[in-house]
């Protein structure tokens, strides 16, 4: 299954210069835990960065400063993971959890963005499958006692 198929193709996103009072609000209207900072190019936006609330909490909130007075790319990590679309969904769990990100947004083959793909989306996907593994042997357990009988 490849990351286009599952990811979330509605994707909140904002621009460098966003302050994180305004990131926060965002966030809130949307009922997202995190927007997506890109660079608005011809072709499309390419993201540039993830801004989570923790990352607001932590290196604002937590220290005292003011969000009101710090913008999204003073904070975003500057080493940003993408997956594009067509990248295999558990090679994209393996690369989340050795970066240790929950979050990652999806590009397509011209780094433009078109989703982002989230651990509890992967988690949801992998527990579908594991629920129709469970119901297969259940009803194979149930025809082989059948034939005994």
């Amino acid at each position: 299954m490849s990351v286009g198929e599952i990811c979330n193709r509605i994707v909140i996103v904002t621009n460098r210069a966003t302050r994180l009072d305004e990131a926060a609000r965002l966030m809130r209207e949307h009922h997202v835990g995190s927007v997506v900072v890109v660079d608005e190019t011809a072709a499309g936006n390419r993201p540039a960065g993830v801004v989570t609330d923790r990352d607001i909490v932590i290196e604002t909130v937590a220290t005292g400063v003011n969000p009101a007075t710090v913008t999204v790319e003073e904070i975003m990590a500057p080493d940003l993971v993408v997956a594009r679309e067509s990248d295999d969904v558990l090679d994209s769990l393996t690369k989340m959890r050795a970066k240790g990100i929950r979050r990652m947004p999806v590009v397509d083959g011209g780094g433009v963005l078109v989703g982002i793909l989230t651990l509890d989306d992967l988690l949801g996907i992998l527990a579908e499958q594991v629920d129709g593994m469970v119901k297969a042997i259940a009803q194979e357990q149930a025809r082989e006692a059948r034939t005994r009988k």
